[in-house]
């Protein structure tokens, strides 16, 4: 079965009603676990964007104080995963600030790893791709947001 496009389900969903819509939405959710989340984010979540990045803030402390740091494999899966979960929590929010946030968090991070991530050439190009990801995302924020965010963008290397 091939899916419809954007467009066609826009134009069909206009004629739903409210109950065959709440009904496709948990339908959804059911199948799988990133239409949750996002279900989720949207529901309860996408009213405070700050209480939000701090909840993803705390999920990354989290994960980053688990990681074994035997060797740098270890530090490498660790930390692609942690980043691909990041990714998608960016994806549902939208937000250049919130990509800003986050971003500049995973780099912290990653700084404070032992050991050094930069004596591993995979994880200090890991580190310097997101810090230009920040970046980017920085530059298309309001001014006053810029300059805070380019005082945390100082203290990392």
């Amino acid at each position: 079965m091939k899916g419809a496009t954007i467009a066609e389900l826009r134009k069909e969903l206009r004629f739903k009603t409210k109950e065959e819509l709440f009904e496709y939405c948990l339908t959804l959710a059911r199948y799988k676990v990133e239409s949750k989340e996002l279900l989720t984010y949207l529901v309860f979540e996408s009213e405070d964007e700050h209480s939000y990045i701090e909840s993803v803030k705390t999920y990354m402390n989290l994960e980053f104080s688990t990681i074994n740091t035997d060797s740098y494999h270890y530090i490498k899966k660790s930390a692609r995963k942690i980043l691909r979960q990041v990714k998608r929590y960016i994806r549902y929010s939208k937000q250049k600030e919130t990509e800003t946030a986050l971003l500049l968090h995973f780099c912290e991070c990653m700084m404070a790893l032992e050991p050094s991530i930069f004596k591993n050439t995979v994880l200090s190009n890991m580190y310097y791709r997101q810090k230009e990801m920040a970046i980017k995302a920085m530059q298309k924020l309001h001014e006053d947001l810029q300059y805070d965010y380019q005082l945390v963008l100082e203290d990392l290397r």
